[in-house]
């Protein structure tokens, strides 16, 4: 009992300093706020017994240290900008569109300037609730079959940490901002457009407080990340999966309708999720093997 409780409180302190670094980290080297941000998913385990709100808070740690690093390469937007790829998804788009981007064409087909149609709406709509759609997932698959969760949480939170590196190492351009920079034909934004419809005054310090790194559309994660919801929803049961289905479906369209991504950026998405989920069976045992190594500290403070 006496050597649990240092154990505990110091597990218990990494927690802290991991979910504090991330917020002082234009003070704090890159390597070191990467270390603790992600270190502190495993101390919470080692930290309190396995619930299933615990359980739950290892993952909104790792999004955390996820969410921190995705930010992260905005914290200096010169260099940024400098380091970032605007041509080449266009020149691949232009070839999976017959000489078109897909984007342009879909907004002279369907769009109307200056007005926000009802499914303008709708698909802003869907691309909203993409902030939701992969955590709720998760926390379906908690809830009706907990014993699940380990491996569908590590599905998913492999997925966005691999978008991350891509972020890091190119930073890619979507078509909104290639338009605005007279690369690329006129594209609108018009997920911005509904959101001044519907949010009005609200929604320009919605949309800042979300945006992050603008630069980060290949891989589309918005779209990786649904594509392995629909995954875990799958092998809960067909219902289930052919909602997750229809809804990666219904954003992969709207993602490139709307402006936000090319269609090689949901190929990207697609092509990470399914390489997580492939490599899914190799790294299993190593897995394993650590997580029956943290399940022997468990036991020490408990």
């Amino acid at each position: 009992m006496r050597s649990s409780r240092p154990l505990r409180a110091a597990a218990w302190g990494a927690v802290v300093v991991g979910t504090v670094t991330p917020l002082l980290r234009r003070r704090v080297p890159v390597p070191v706020v990467t270390a603790l941000a992600f270190q502190a998913p495993l101390a919470l385990a080692i930290a309190t017994p396995r619930t299933r709100v615990r359980d739950a808070g290892i993952y909104g740690l790792q999004m955390w240290a996820y969410y921190a690093h995705y930010d992260m390469p905005d914290d200096d937007p010169v260099r940024l900008l400098r380091r970032t790829r605007v041509d080449y998804p266009i020149a691949i788009d232009r070839a999976l569109g017959a000489g078109e981007v897909p984007t342009v064409r879909l907004q002279r087909a369907f769009g109307v300037p200056g007005r926000v149609r009802p499914h303008d709406l709708a698909l802003s709509i869907v691309h909203w609730a993409w902030f939701f759609f992969p955590h709720a997932t998760l926390l379906y698959v908690l809830v009706r079959d907990p014993g699940r969760f380990p491996r569908a949480a590590c599905l998913m939170a492999a997925t966005f940490d691999a978008g991350l590196v891509a972020y890091w190492s190119v930073p890619t351009a979507p078509p909104w901002y290639a338009a605005e920079a007279g690369k690329l034909e006129p594209v609108r934004r018009i997920m911005v457009e509904a959101g001044e419809r519907v949010w009005g005054g609200l929604w320009r310090r919605l949309y800042d407080g979300l945006e992050g790194n603008p630069f980060a559309a290949m891989p589309s994660l918005h779209f990786g990340s649904s594509v392995m919801a629909a995954r875990v929803l799958s092998e809960v049961g067909r219902t289930p999966g052919v909602l997750g289905w229809g809804y990666a479906l219904t954003l992969g369209f709207g993602l490139v309708y709307l402006g936000e991504h090319y269609v090689i950026d949901l190929l990207g998405g697609f092509a990470l999720a399914e390489g997580v989920r492939r490599a899914a069976p190799i790294a299993g045992p190593v897995v394993a093997a650590a997580g029956r190594r943290i399940q022997r500290l468990e036991r020490g403070v408990a």
